[in-house]
């Protein structure tokens, strides 16, 4: 029996590989950055080639840095920034286009469009999802309809979409050369276009976006072998897990309970609750989507708050402003003022998601005065994000009729206490972060491992789970609620901005 299990972390801005031993320990990683590319305002791409470069690469680095073999590896799971779309030539292996980033915002028009017509929940009852510029569906129909030829090649039969995670699952299985065209129940739930009692593609969905049928991958569970590796480091290796980010994050965070939730802080940020094999359809400004299915068992439901813009509000202050050098320099910066000084960012730079669902909002900073410096600026960025998770939070509670005990947190910005105390203090609960943080990996290796039986059931991943670190709310009730008011006062400010 190998020792070891893989997942390879295909997110919005790196590429990563990580071995994991049976025990949740990282073995190896290896990551490398890809080009974020910006054609106009409001449009965000990545290069297909570059990402799939980049993986191979990282796989390569993470192997030999430890002098593993493929026979050491029991199973390789990927996970994968969601709804960013791609449509590739199936006989070439060459896309047809740059994969458009879930962030990006170029099918407005068509979101504005079919509202117009049945309104912008239309497809909620079945998808869980709200017409926005987010999800894949309208981003496939844009392709087929801008890119010349596409349409043609598409219903010939010759073009194939998927996010990220079919795209990789088929170059590593071979790709021109009998690649496995498949998905997984979680990525196909964030396309819009899979019904999700069914499991299934939806034939009026498709009618409507005019998406021909062939282009679609087959929908499989998120834990089953799909194909074995053709690369020379990862040879014969079982393909054998697939889980969207957040997905990925909860399973990794062994949340295999309704009512367990968790907050992964990335590029944006990511509240996931399980509802167990409950479809809680979502009145407060939610998502209703997949948590995993595991083979042949029943699926798992989960609600979900996303979150556009956390870290990469750091990003920007970093390379548009240029106020701190590193990411991490914006605690320092914020811990040398006592409060945010009556300054509110709200990033809206593509619109608002959960719970507004705003597409033509647009980011503001309210409240400034004389007496605002850096260190003000840097405080609000921080707290921003803090205010994004408490809205959801709040939703979630709603929807759901859960009340949280406490949130469990993963993704780059958990290393910041400054941020973790304040948003402990800011949802008057723990904030609880695990002694593994790479949970979004960990997930998919884990999905890998049940699939391969190198793990026997989800009791080894909750086995695995260690509290590392707890922040308590320490905060007065009069000073939350005041904070927290001026915030939604400020988020009302980018309303309607886009006429």
């Amino acid at each position: 029996m190998p020792d070891f299990i893989g997942a390879i972390d295909q997110g919005t801005t790196n590429s990563r590989f990580m071995v994991f031993d049976r025990f949740g320990k990282i073995v190896s990683a290896a990551q490398k950055e890809h080009e974020q590319i910006y054609p106009k305002p409001g449009w965000v791409e990545h290069n297909p080639v570059e990402i799939w470069r980049r993986v191979q690469e990282v796989i390569k680095e993470a192997m030999q840095a430890k002098g593993l073999r493929p026979s050491d590896l029991s199973g390789i799971g990927i996970t994968n920034q969601r709804e960013t779309t791609l449509l590739w030539n199936k006989k070439t292996g060459r896309a047809v286009y740059n994969a458009i980033v879930w962030q990006d915002t170029r099918v407005a028009a068509a979101v504005a469009e079919f509202s117009s017509r049945g309104g912008q929940d239309r497809y909620r009852a079945k998808t869980g999802l709200p017409l926005a510029t987010y999800f894949s569906g309208l981003k496939v129909r844009w392709i087929l309809n801008n890119v010349p030829g596409a349409r043609v090649a598409a219903e010939a039969g010759d073009l194939l979409f998927g996010n990220i995670d079919s795209f990789l699952i088929w170059n590593l299985t071979g790709g021109v050369n009998g690649g496995v065209h498949v998905t997984d129940v979680t990525n196909a739930s964030r396309t819009q276009l899979m019904d999700l009692k069914t499991l299934k593609w939806d034939d009026d969905i498709l009618e409507e976006f005019d998406i021909p049928a062939q282009v679609l991958p087959k929908i499989a569970s998120s834990a089953e072998v799909y194909g074995q590796a053709v690369l020379g480091t990862i040879k014969d290796v079982a393909i054998a897990g697939d889980l969207g980010d957040q997905q990925a994050a909860l399973f990794g965070q062994a949340c295999f309970k309704p009512g367990e939730a968790k907050n992964t802080y990335g590029t944006g940020s990511f509240l996931l609750m399980n509802t167990g094999e409950k479809i809680v359809p979502s009145k407060h400004g939610l998502l209703t989507t997949l948590g995993y299915k595991i083979g042949r068992k029943p699926a798992v439901y989960g609600l979900e708050g996303s979150i556009a813009i956390t870290g990469a509000l750091v990003q920007w202050v970093r390379d548009n402003l240029g106020i701190i050098e590193k990411s991490s320099d914006i605690e320092l910066l914020a811990r040398t003022v006592d409060d945010n000084g009556g300054v509110y960012i709200v990033p809206a730079f593509s619109g608002l998601y959960a719970p507004y669902w705003k597409d033509n909002a647009r980011g503001v900073i309210a409240g400034l005065t004389r007496y605002i410096n850096k260190g003000h600026i840097a405080r609000a960025v921080l707290e921003a994000t803090a205010f994004q998770v408490r809205e959801v939070v709040d939703a979630m509670e709603k929807d759901s009729g859960i009340e949280l005990a406490s949130l469990r947190v993963d993704g780059g910005m958990v290393q910041n206490p400054l941020l973790m105390q304040f948003q402990s203090n800011i949802l008057n609960k723990p904030v609880v972060c695990p002694a593994i943080q790479e949970t979004t990996a960990l997930g998919a290796a884990y999905a890998a491992g049940l699939a391969t039986s190198f793990l026997e059931d989800t009791d080894d991943v909750i086995a695995n789970w260690a509290e590392d670190h707890r922040w308590n709310p320490a905060m007065e009730e009069e000073k939350r609620a005041s904070l927290y008011h001026f915030w939604k006062k400020a988020v009302t400010r980018t309303f309607d901005w886009v006429e």
